[in-house]
C-alpha cells in the first residue's frame, strides 16, 4: 500500500470512492507479493499493480464494478490457459486477491494510516475478507498507541490484532486466520514496517551514488562522516539525513538507542583505517543484515588482518563484504552503486548473484526483507 498511499490519500481527502485490489496470497511465480496494491481513481486513472502487467487489465474492471456496487470479492487468477491472450499470469503462478470500495466510510482510518507511514513508524491494516455476515470489509488499524477500529467483538479484535502485530514485527503482508475466536475468519493483514535503514560511511564521491540506490531500494539512508567539510546535504541529496561524527561513534549511539535492526545495512566506503577498522569491529558485533567495505584487494586484506589484531573473530570476518559489490564490470560512481546495490539485494534476499538464464526453477523468492 505505501507506493499508492498518497494517490489514495488524495481522492479520499476529496471524498470519493476509490476501487482498490490488494495481492491477498500468492503461490509459485506469482511476480507480486501479498501486500501489493492497484487503484482505479475516480477519473479513471490506474495505479500501482498487483501482478507487473499480466492480469491488471481484468482486476481495472473488477475495480469499477467493485466501486459501483460497493461489494467486496476475493478473486483468483492463476497460469494462462491455451489462449495466452486470456486474463491469467502468463509467467506462471497464481495470484489472490481482494477487491474493495475504499471511501470516507469504509476506511475512515485511512488519515491515521498516512500518518504513520509518513512518520516513518510501523502500522498495519487488518480487514476481513472472509467471515460471517457483519465481518467481511471491516478493519483494523495497529500502529504504537494501539488498535484502531474493529470487527465487531472485542475478543476477535484482540485475536486478529495479535496476528497482525506478529506480521508487521516479521515486515509480511498476508492472510491470517486467527483462532480460537469461535467462527472462521479470513483476515488480510497489509503491513507497513518503518523503513529498514542504510548507513553510509564515509562522505566519498561514490557515497551519493550509493545513497541514492539505497533510498531507491526503500532504504531510510543516513551519511556519516567525521569530516563537516565533506559531510553536508548539498553533497548527498538522496540521503534522508547527513550526520558529521566519528563513524564508530555514531555506530554505537544508534545501536544503544534501539535504532538499527536485523534489516540495516552499513557500507563503509572511506578505505582509511582510522575510521573503517573502528566501525567495521563495532558493526560485525551486530546482527546487522549486510556489512559492506570499500577498497583494493589489498586494503581490504589489511583491513582484515587489523580486524584480528583488533579482537574480530573469523566468523564476524566472514560475514564482511569486502571489496564491496557484485563484479558487474562498472567503474563510475553510479555503476559502483549499482553493484553495491545489487549485493545488498542478493545478500538480503538470500540470492546467489547468478545470471537468471543460467539457472532453473523459481525466479521470484519468499523472503521478506
Amino acid at each position: 500500500m505505501r507506493d499508492v498511499l498518497p494517490d489514495l490519500l488524495r481522492w479520499w481527502r476529496a471524498g470519493v470512492p476509490v476501487g482498490m485490489a490488494t495481492v491477498a496470497r500468492t503461490w509459485q511465480s506469482a511476480p507480486r507479493r501479498p501486500g501489493a496494491t492497484l487503484l482505479v481513481g475516480p477519473d479513471g486513472s490506474a495505479v500501482g499493480s498487483v501482478s507487473g502487467g499480466c492480469v491488471e487489465a481484468a482486476v481495472y474492471e473488477l475495480c469499477r464494478e467493485v466501486v459501483a456496487d460497493a461489494t467486496p470479492r476475493s478473486v483468483r487468477f492463476g497460469v494462462s490457459d491455451d489462449d495466452a491472450l486470456a486474463a491469467g499470469l502468463t509467467c506462471g503462478g497464481t495470484v489472490e486477491l481482494y477487491v474493495e470500495r475504499v471511501d470516507r466510510e469504509s476506511f475512515p482510518q485511512l488519515d491515521r494510516v498516512a500518518a504513520e507511514v509518513a512518520a516513518g513508524r510501523p502500522v498495519a491494516v487488518a480487514t476481513c475478507v472472509d467471515g460471517p455476515p457483519g465481518r467481511r470489509g471491516r478493519r483494523i488499524v495497529l500502529d504504537a498507541e494501539g488498535r484502531h477500529g474493529s470487527l465487531g467483538e472485542p475478543a476477535v479484535d484482540a485475536a486478529v490484532a495479535a496476528e497482525a502485530r506478529a506480521l508487521l514485527r516479521a515486515g509480511r503482508s498476508g492472510v491470517v486466520r486467527p483462532r480460537p475466536v469461535g467462527e472462521e475468519l479470513s483476515v488480510l493483514v497489509v503491513a507497513a514496517p518503518a523503513p529498514a535503514r542504510m548507513l553510509v560511511f564515509g562522505a566519498v564521491d561514490f557515497a551519493a551514488a550509493v545513497a541514492q540506490a539505497g533510498r531507491f531500494l526503500g532504504y531510510r539512508v543516513t551519511v556519516c562522516d567525521a569530516r563537516p567539510v565533506f559531510a553536508t546535504p548539498r553533497r548527498f541529496p538522496g540521503a534522508h539525513e547527513v550526520v558529521v561524527d566519528w563513524p564508530h561513534r555514531y555506530l554505537a549511539a544508534e545501536a544503544a538507542a534501539g535504532r538499527v535492526d536485523a534489516r540495516t545495512v552499513v557500507c563503509v566506503l572511506t578505505h582509511d583505517a582510522r575510521f573503517d577498522v573502528p566501525v567495521l569491529r563495532h558493526a560485525l558485533d551486530l546482527p546487522l543484515a549486510y556489512v559492506g567495505a570499500m577498497g583494493s584487494r589489498r586494503t581490504a586484506e589489511d583491513r582484515r588482518r587489523r580486524l584480528r589484531e583488533a579482537g574480530v573473530t573469523e566468523a564476524a570476518l566472514a560475514r564482511l563484504r569486502a571489496p564491496i559489490g557484485l563484479d558487474l564490470g562498472g567503474q563510475t560512481p553510479e555503476e559502483t552503486a549499482v553493484s553495491i546495490a545489487a549485493e545488498i539485494v542478493a545478500v538480503t534476499r538470500g540470492g546467489g548473484g547468478v545470471p537468471l538464464s543460467r539457472l532453473a526453477g523459481r525466479i521470484h523468492a519468499d523472503a521478506p526483507r
